[in-house]
C-alpha cells in the first residue's frame, strides 16, 4: 500500500514504511510520551520499547475510502494524564501527516502499551 500523488511533473509515491517511519517520529516528540512500543506485547504483558530505527514496528498504516487510518502503539512517561496526552498526540500527528503528504487522515489510534518512570 503506497500515498499516491499525481504532480505536473510526475507521480509520486509515498510507502506504508516512510509513512510509519513519519508517524513514529511525530508521536514520540510528544508530551508525555516515553517512546513506540511494539504491536505485540512480550510475555507477562511487557512492552518493548523501541529503537529510533524501528519505529514502522509500532506503527500500523491501513488506506480506507475516508483516508488513512494510523494505529500508534506508545509508552507514556509515569504521573502524566494519559487522556490528555494521547489526544494532544492524536492532533499531532494527524496535523503533521496531513500537511506533510496532503492525504485526509481517517483516524489516529493511540494504545498506551505501558507507563515508565522516566529518571
Amino acid at each position: 500500500m503506497t500515498v499516491e500523488k499525481q504532480t505536473n511533473y510526475g507521480n509520486i509515491s509515498v510507502s506504508e514504511e516512510a509513512v510509519a517511519s513519519l508517524a513514529g517520529g511525530v508521536i514520540t516528540e510528544c508530551y508525555g510520551v516515553v517512546g513506540m512500543a511494539s504491536r505485540q506485547l512480550l510475555r507477562d504483558g511487557w512492552a518493548e520499547l523501541l529503537k529510533n530505527e524501528n519505529y514502522a514496528r509500532g506503527v500500523v498504516v491501513r488506506k480506507t475510502d475516508c483516508g488513512l487510518e494510523i494505529d500508534l502503539y506508545i509508552i507514556v512517561s509515569f504521573g502524566v494524564k494519559i487522556s490528555e496526552a494521547v489526544r494532544e498526540a492524536q492532533k499531532k500527528v494527524k496535523y503533521v501527516l496531513e500537511k506533510s503528504l496532503s492525504v485526509n487522515i481517517a483516524a489516529v489510534n493511540v494504545f498506551v502499551q505501558g507507563v515508565r518512570v522516566v529518571g
